[in-house]
């Protein structure tokens, strides 16, 4: 080994030994040897008081001293097994270890569920049981599927569990639904509850909220029922469906009547039509004949109260003048004269037996 490796262990001795004023290294801890640190002298004075914190820590970690209620719920304090009767609605509350406790109870809108299918939701606050099975007038086995929703009330949750107990629910909604749903359906066949499904649903309605009234304060608060479904027998099922085609066959035919009947009034009236307005025409056409005639009439009487005297006399000139015009072309014609009215006609027979007539 070398000298100078040799010197420094020496000097590392010495200086551990605590012997001489050597140069070797000083303990950082204040002194040689195996003096103890400066910080560690007072720990044991510290050391109860440190104990004390802790178990002061412990004690509020196990016995709790408070209660955080969110919202959504009460909490019911209990002292020595007494719930009191005013409740704790949400935020921070101190309370005393080992002589008082607080129950949390749900206030939100809770269900219970009868069928076979489970909903998806949370299921802390859906109770799932399956459909009522009762049975109708007839003494046949139905089955009935309803969502019942409810929700307790907050400032009577106290006195509700007080009297019920936690399980609230299965004490009220199930056998007053039970209840509800037999009496109401065993007044109806298998076969006339699905024509009734809306009549069953309200009265079903207003039996659940007859029934959580007549409990002590009313502490539930109903918030709706739904009918889900009626499951019938299986025969009862097929018995229906055979009605069902049965009437919508005689609907179809009384539809079909009815249609035709709508075609032979319509045929009908248009005939009517026609005739009327062929009636209408031909009135109007002897109207027009009427009229005409009336007109003719009243201007055969006008001509015939003008012809005075004087008048004919003016024609009878007015047809020798015609006359003595014919003469003057042809002094050989044939006259002949025929009536014609008040003035005679005038035939002129020339010689290449060419006949001219001379009229007023």
């Amino acid at each position: 080994m070398p000298a100078d490796m040799n010197g420094y262990f020496k000097r590392s001795q010495g200086g551990n030994s605590g012997g001489g004023n050597g140069g070797g290294p000083k303990n950082p801890f204040g002194g040689g040897g195996n003096k103890t640190p400066d910080f560690m002298k007072d720990f044991g004075k510290k050391a109860g008081f440190i104990y004390a914190i802790i178990g002061i820590v412990v004690l509020l970690v196990v016995a709790k001293p408070f209660a955080i209620i969110n919202s959504g719920e009460v909490g019911i304090k209990v002292n020595f097994g007494k719930y009191e009767d005013q409740p704790l609605y949400p935020g921070f509350h101190i309370i005393v270890p080992f002589v008082q406790r607080v129950i949390i109870v749900d206030t939100k809108v809770r269900i219970t569920n009868y069928n076979n299918t489970e909903i998806i939701r949370d299921k802390s606050s859906i109770n799932q049981k399956p459909p009522i099975s009762i049975l109708d007038k007839r003494g046949l086995p139905v089955e009935v599927e309803l969502t019942i929703q409810y929700s307790l009330k907050p400032q009577l949750a106290p006195t509700a569990i007080a009297r019920l107990g936690l399980n609230w629910e299965d004490k009220t909604i199930n056998p007053n639904a039970r209840d509800v749903v037999r009496s109401v359906i065993g007044q109806y066949t298998a076969e006339e509850l699905p024509s009734e499904r809306n009549s069953i649903a309200t009265q079903i309605q207003e039996g659940m909220k007859e029934r959580l009234e007549k409990l002590g304060d009313a502490p539930i608060n109903l918030q709706g029922i739904q009918l889900r479904g009626i499951v019938l027998p299986v025969k009862i099922r097929e018995q229906i469906e055979r009605v069902q085609i049965a009437k919508q066959e005689e609907e179809r035919a009384r539809n079909e009547v009815l249609r035709t009947k709508q075609e032979a009034i319509k045929k009908q009236e248009e005939a009517k039509g026609t005739a009327q307005a062929k009636r209408i025409e031909a009135q109007g056409i002897a109207d027009k004949a009427l009229i005409e005639a009336k007109a003719q009439a009243e201007a055969n009487g006008l001509i015939a109260r003008s012809l005075t005297a004087e008048l004919i006399n003016l024609r009878q000139v007015e047809v020798q003048g015609k006359f003595n015009e014919a003469l003057q072309v042809n002094k050989d014609a044939k006259i002949f004269l025929t009536p014609g009215g008040s003035t005679p006609n005038i035939w002129v027979d020339t010689k290449d037996k060419q006949r001219t007539s001379v009229s007023n």
